[in-house]
């Protein structure tokens, strides 16, 4: 079940897509949209605040407030529901496919009566839309590469959203009377969306499990009940499954369900040739006809002569033989992380102060934080020099009032993310970026370049000797906007060469670079950055999914800059006298 702040987000988000569908005021379009990102990144449940505690979040007025109240108390918000009456249902469906904007959506429904996507692109391939101003060849090319990148998700989960509603089902299972539940399937293997959640809990009883399972409250529909296994959906429509195992097959059972299908497929060869059946139930000795103890997943690994295999490497990619060798990587971990290097604050579009982002920051234990505000080419976040300067210095005197080494030891890094040009040129004159500690640069316009001047651009940016950090490579959003076209492998080369990192973005609609992207960019002898991008405290978790990300593509912490101690990060940064 999705958090009551995750429910307002989008709740708030709709009435901001209504307001521009029907030619509402530009200024409270944004005002909604910009109190849904304030709730969203909001540390604490809001379902327990009245309005007078939801007007005390930034960027939450006495308005606002008022009717996500209502919504709170009755479930629906009556403004809402007339506006929702005026518009067609088919126009918001429309508005899914990325890059068109409620105008376009509206002039389809009244031009030519589309009200759904596969609707448009039948219409577009059949020459339906020649003539349509406003709709010509580079803007219809342009809605069906929305739409294949729409389809790439089909519905599918997004990590954290998956991660919330598996922990609450699991949570469930476990209060519900079963030994142990947890995840497996692609969400414990980390896959960058989730088409269904699915667990594994030990009970030596399953009827009861699957009982208390059916009736969990974000259950809205029964989809299949069996004798040890369930699956339900959400009213979103999101599947959950479950299967119950005997507490001593609860190794071999979670394994089964966690492996991608080639995964287990080796896995059951490998059972076979040993005289073994390896099944969702646990493992048996076929000529015994006994079950084997596979009580932990590392009893299972061990019966097959493997050592045991972290989840993000289950995919059939090299694993059953390295684990048969003794040759798994060890990974880099959430927990080896001393520091994150892309974050932002109030200053641009950021939701909390830089104090608080830096309290939130000391609380998971960092040796550094780096802030990196936006420069001013991203003009809507309207940064100045005098603004970055004001900023530096408050950080310098939060160092200064804490000891001189910030919140429990923790040193502060003043950066910036700078914008990269069309031509690969960045914000700011040589002799202005050099005050900062950290530069991260990043493609955030001008997606639709093509291959050469897309590569080109990215290049000049690595070459640039005041940018460290290419942040979120390849821009892409998931389900919301496609890669740019470039020529990665000249970019890792270029990166190489110059000593660039490449980060591995862990917001959760980013997850940029790609774990097959990451072990490309390895082979050319690339470093790399786990970065969270928050522009709130809650985000600052978000490195839990770049961690994942990195070791889906087998990286060791060693090869990750963020691992590493200070005094060794500033050398890479080119920051080798220490700061006064």
């Amino acid at each position: 079940m999705a958090r009551p702040n995750d429910e307002v987000d989008a709740l708030l988000r709709e009435y901001a897509d209504l307001i521009a569908i029907t030619g509402g005021d530009a200024f409270k379009q944004r005002a909604y949209e910009k109190a849904a990102r304030a709730i969203r990144g909001h540390p604490r449940d809001i379902g327990g605040l009245d309005a007078a505690g939801l007007r005390d979040i930034p960027g939450v007025g006495a308005s606002i407030a008022d009717k996500v109240e209502e919504y709170l108390r009755t479930g629906r918000v009556q403004a809402f529901d007339a506006t929702r009456a005026a518009v067609p249902p088919g126009v918001r469906r429309l508005m899914s496919i990325p890059s068109l904007g409620p105008k376009k959506a509206m002039t389809l429904y009244r031009e030519r009566g589309i009200t759904g996507v596969d609707e448009l692109v039948e219409a577009i391939n059949a020459g339906r839309l020649s003539g349509l101003s406003g709709f010509g060849p580079r803007t219809r090319e342009k809605i069906l590469r929305g739409v294949a990148v729409a389809r790439e998700t089909g519905g599918r989960m997004l990590l954290d959203a998956a991660h919330d509603l598996a922990d609450e089902a699991a949570q469930g299972l476990v209060a519900a009377g079963c030994e142990r539940a947890t995840w497996a399937g692609a969400l414990r293997r980390m896959r960058e969306t989730v088409g269904s959640v699915d667990l594994v809990a030990a009970a030596r009883d399953p009827g009861p499990v699957l009982e208390a399972f059916t009736a969990l409250p974000f259950a809205a529909r029964t989809v299949e009940v069996g004798r040890v296994r369930a699956a339900v959906a959400t009213a979103g429509g999101q599947r959950v499954t479950v299967r119950v195992v005997a507490p001593d097959g609860w190794g071999a059972g979670l394994a089964h369900a966690t492996g991608a299908r080639a995964h287990v497929a080796a896995l059951r060869e490998r059972a076979a040739r040993r005289g073994l059946r390896f099944a969702p139930d646990g493992l048996v000795d076929v000529d015994a006809g006994e079950r084997v103890a596979t009580a932990t997943e590392e009893e299972l690994y061990a019966a097959l002569g493997l050592d045991w295999v972290p989840p993000t490497l289950r995919e059939n990619r090299g694993e059953i033989d390295a684990a048969a060798e003794g040759a798994l990587p060890a990974l880099v971990t959430e927990d080896a992380l001393r520091g994150d290097l892309h974050t932002h604050t109030d200053l641009t579009d950021g939701l909390a102060p830089l104090a608080a982002m830096v309290e939130a920051a000391a609380a998971r234990g960092y040796a550094y934080l780096a802030v990196t505000d936006h420069a001013p080419r991203l003009r809507m976040q309207r940064m100045t020099e005098e603004k970055i300067l004001a900023q530096r210095e408050e950080l310098r005197a939060l160092e200064r009032g804490m000891g001189g080494r910030g919140a429990g030891g923790m040193r502060l890094l003043h950066g910036t993310e700078l914008n990269i040009d069309p031509d690969g040129g960045v914000d700011w004159p040589d002799a202005f970026l050099a005050g900062f500690d950290l530069c991260v640069a990043s493609i955030h316009s001008h997606f639709g370049l093509d291959r050469a001047a897309q590569t080109r651009r990215l290049i000049r940016a690595c070459e640039n000797p005041h940018v460290q950090v290419i942040g979120h490579p390849t821009t892409r959003k998931i389900g919301l906007r496609g890669r740019i076209d470039a020529d990665l492998d000249a970019v890792f080369a270029a990166c190489a060469r110059t000593g660039t990192a490449l980060e591995i973005n862990g917001h959760p609609n980013r997850l940029d670079l790609h774990d097959e992207h990451v072990m490309r960019a390895r082979r050319h002898g690339v470093r790399f950055a786990l970065d969270s991008d928050a522009h709130s405290t809650r985000e600052l978790a978000n490195v839990r999914w770049s961690a994942a990300t990195a070791q889906r593509a087998w990286l060791p912490a060693a090869e990750v800059i963020n691992t590493w101690p200070l005094a060794r990060l500033r050398r890479f940064l080119g920051r080798d006298a220490e700061r006064p």
